[in-house]
């Protein structure tokens, strides 16, 4: 069963992301722009996988969005906070570029710490 959290085959590394919305331009309004959400439904995730690199060479880029439908006359968050099981989403795959993806975002982070040492929200001094 998928999960809403980033893994790889060995997972040497683990971390965390962090995201700005871009000013102009969201991924929910390119979305939507595209034809690709319907008008019931709300972006709740996106997915980004890379690889198999070989040579200093990127592999595939494989962009997705997640899209769930709440029911009728509830919000997003209260609909999700019900589901005990798995949350149905759609997932929609982009076929765009690592830079396109990226532009959605007026600032965007990503944290790696080797997966056995525990780092992952510890402070730090850079010395």
């Amino acid at each position: 069963m998928s999960k809403f959290k980033a893994s790889v085959q060995y997972g040497d590394w683990n971390g965390t992301a962090a995201a700005d919305d871009a000013d102009q331009i969201s991924l929910s309004r390119y979305l939507e722009t595209k034809g690709l959400v319907d008008e019931k439904e709300f972006l709740v995730a996106s997915s980004i996988f890379i690889g198999e690199n070989h040579g200093g060479k990127l592999g595939g880029v494989y962009i997705s969005a997640y899209l769930f439908t709440p029911p009728p006359d509830t919000t997003v968050d209260v609909a999700l906070d019900a589901i005990t099981g798995p949350i149905p989403v759609r997932e929609v795959e982009l076929q765009i570029t690592l830079e396109e993806y990226l532009g959605f975002f007026k600032r965007f982070k990503v944290f790696h710490t080797k997966r056995y040492l525990n780092l992952e929200g510890r402070e730090y001094e850079s010395i």
